[in-house]
């Protein structure tokens, strides 16, 4: 069972033993070590399943592990794309803004030109300038609608990271209490000398019970 000892009657035999040539008696005579106390049965199995368990946990936190590598690998990526949208949609709006303020000095030209200009000339005038407001606004419902779809994947980005941040939170205090189920097995069960049979009899029923 893991770092645990199992134990047996150990008997030494004690090298500066002498002979007595008139008896045929050993002076010093073979020395048996002490047994150590072995843990019991139910303690033993009780260490064993300890220890199973910490293996299990083991496998569930690297699987866990990969899991979140994964998700944030994922995340990292969607992060550039969206990235990339936003210096888009950033252009689109400076595009807008930068109309706008030429719209505003086209009229200004027009309403101070107006006066001088024929009127078949001025009609050409205000059909384009009408023409390209027309189009300004339809340039902006596009850059609105563009926003709010931008908006909606910030939103989707922002609720995967703090998803990504749970599970990290959750997997570090998953890893801490694992690493404190080793440190009770340790402490208890470390070391300890059983019974082999014990040992062997405990991992039959866990097989019988398909544990």
């Amino acid at each position: 069972m893991g770092l645990a000892v199992s134990a047996q009657a150990q008997v030494t035999t004690n090298s500066k033993a002498k002979v007595d040539p008139k008896n045929n008696k050993v002076s010093n005579p073979v020395v048996e070590k002490p047994k150590a106390k072995l843990m019991s049965r139910d303690e033993l199995r009780a260490c064993i399943t300890q220890q199973d368990n910490n293996s299990k946990e083991a496998e569930a936190i690297k699987a866990e592990q990969a899991s979140y590598k994964a998700n944030a690998d994922k995340l990292k990526s969607e992060k550039a794309t969206l990235e990339a949208a936003e210096a888009v949609l950033g252009k689109q709006i400076a595009d807008v803004k930068a109309e706008k303020e030429a719209i505003l000095k086209a009229h200004e030209a027009l309403t101070a030109e107006a006066p001088k200009l024929e009127k078949a000339e001025l009609k050409a005038r205000n059909d384009a300038y009408t023409a390209r407001t027309t189009a300004f606004g339809t340039a902006v419902e596009a850059v609105k609608a563009a926003d709010a779809e931008q908006g909606i994947k910030r939103k989707g980005f922002s609720d995967k990271v703090d998803a990504l941040d749970a599970q990290f939170k959750a997997l570090e205090e998953r890893t801490e209490k694992h690493f404190d189920g080793n440190d009770k097995w340790k402490a208890e069960c470390q070391n300890k000398a059983y019974d082999e049979n014990d040992e062997k009899a405990i991992r039959k029923e866990k097989a019988a019970a398909g544990k």
